[in-house]
């Protein structure tokens, strides 16, 4: 096999550390040679020694980013390779950080790669790392926060100017100490090596950084740093559960914690409506507690474990918002709700009637909402809110007249009337009983406030006159 692209890697340094084959190749070819860039040290020693080349370094100049820039190189690369043989060298190892030979790589299938040394070597001998300890090599100029593993050693290259280690050092912020040493490395492995150690809110105030630059950030030792990483709570509830643990949670089932969510999410609703953030934060962090409570039972049992709960709810969001993550078009939020139940529908084929997927544990005013919006989707519903409003005198005349043990079921169908006539004015039961339920107890509270002695000893017209103290002071 002729391969139409060969492949060569530069290295990291000077010429007298590029492998004398590789070297002899570049030296002797007939072949075209292109270059990424010729911005490396070897390149102006081998054009001093004579050697011609063509170098995509004006390439750079046309694209804003390098998405843009990799892709043009690739093209001119595979239409000259459907002329004649062609060289392309790159700095370092062609398969180490280099975007445009895995591109290569995708698209022919007629490369051959002849690797140079890269640049991690020098680079873990430069900050005295050993990679068996674990790390990650990653691009500045694509770079994920939350792909950062912050117990191992991570390397950042492409991190040429200080406008690129700006955006860096935000980002890096979100998880990183702001006094967290870092480490820059210009040139590894060259005699123009320079090693500058920094704190991290410093990063983007060095001046010496250049296309040769790497950014070294040691792991996380902190152990508060690490807490809000969600690997420690994942430890954090396994040690919990596991043996020597806590007897408490060791004894818990997916039953017994069943009031315990219940308890949490309520509190978590009145932090909402307080807007307390930090109280949020706790409480949505105990929320968090139960699931994750829930999710070591299940691997403690060997049926699921938070990974399968993760990839559950990513696999629905993804298949419900096909307007986002497919070629669904949307014109309001309408559109959305009725793809989401169409969607919802085929994944719960086996569903026989429409109130077969009625939450039976969601609170009764909730339940009545999900029931009256369910049928309300085949026309089972009045034309306006006045219906529902006769519908709740037509109950509460019922009321009356009903026996004892009637009584119950009478009283229930007015709430359940309520609850309708709610949904027409796009008003929440649930939320409209409990915003009921707290002024009531913010009145009641100042009353008991008001009275020069015990409510118990005051007539009813007194206990008025006091409620309607209260009342008034609240809406003054």
């Amino acid at each position: 096999m002729t391969y139409q692209i060969t492949v060569v890697g530069l290295g990291v340094g000077e010429l007298e550390q590029l492998p004398y084959g590789i070297y002899k190749r570049l030296k002797e070819t007939k072949q075209p040679i292109y270059l990424r860039t010729a911005d490396h040290p070897v390149v102006s020693e081998l054009m001093a020694e004579g050697m011609k080349f063509t170098s995509f370094d004006s390439v750079y100049e046309k694209h804003d980013q390098f998405e843009g820039v990799y892709r043009e190189i690739v093209a001119t690369l595979l239409e000259q390779a459907e002329k004649e043989p062609i060289i392309y060298a790159v700095p370092g190892h062609p398969l180490v950080a280099e975007s445009t030979v895995q591109q290569l790589l995708a698209q022919t299938e007629y490369l051959d790669i002849i690797g140079g040394q890269s640049f991690l070597d020098p680079m873990f001998a430069a900050v005295g790392v050993d990679p068996i300890e674990g790390f990650q090599l990653l691009d500045a100029t694509a770079f994920d926060i939350d792909e950062a593993q912050i117990r191992q050693h991570l390397l950042i290259g492409q991190v040429y100017d200080q406008l690129v280690a700006g955006d860096l050092k935000v980002m890096l912020m979100e998880r990183y100490p702001d006094e967290h040493n870092v480490t820059l490395v210009t040139a590894a492995g060259t005699s123009q090596q320079h090693v500058t150690t920094v704190p991290l809110h410093e990063l983007d105030h060095i001046t010496t950084l250049s296309n040769l630059t790497t950014v070294y950030v040691p792991p996380v030792t902190d152990q508060t740093v690490l807490n809000r990483d969600f690997t420690t709570l994942k430890h954090i509830i396994a040690r919990l559960r596991g043996e020597g643990g806590c007897p408490w949670d060791q004894e818990q089932t997916h039953e017994s914690l069943k009031k315990h969510l219940i308890e949490e999410s309520y509190e978590l609703l009145e932090a909402i409506d307080l807007q307390d953030d930090n109280l949020m934060i706790e409480e949505l962090g105990d929320v968090l507690l139960q699931v994750m409570l829930h999710a070591q039972i299940g691997l403690d049992e060997g049926y699921f474990d938070v990974r399968d709960v993760i990839g559950s709810v990513s696999d629905k969001m993804i298949r419900r918002h096909p307007h986002v993550f497919g070629d669904v078009e949307v014109d309001s939020a309408a559109d959305v709700v009725n793809n989401w139940q169409e969607i919802k529908a085929q994944e719960k084929s086996d569903r026989t009637y429409l109130l077969d997927g009625v939450t039976k544990g969601a609170p009764a005013l909730l339940r009545a909402e999900q029931i009256q919006k369910k049928v309300a989707r085949v026309g089972f519903e009045w034309e306006t809110v006045a219906g529902a409003l006769d519908k709740v005198q037509e109950e509460i005349q019922e009321l009356k007249e009903a026996p004892a043990e009637e009584q119950l079921g009478e009283f229930g169908d007015i709430l359940f009337s309520l609850a309708l006539v709610g949904k027409y004015m796009e008003l929440s039961a649930e939320d409209a009983l409990q915003q009921t339920n707290d002024k009531f107890i913010r009145r009641f509270t100042r009353m008991e406030q008001l009275a020069d002695r015990p409510l118990t000893e005051l007539s009813l017209t007194e206990q008025d006159a006091l409620w309607n103290q209260s009342k008034q002071e609240e809406q003054s």
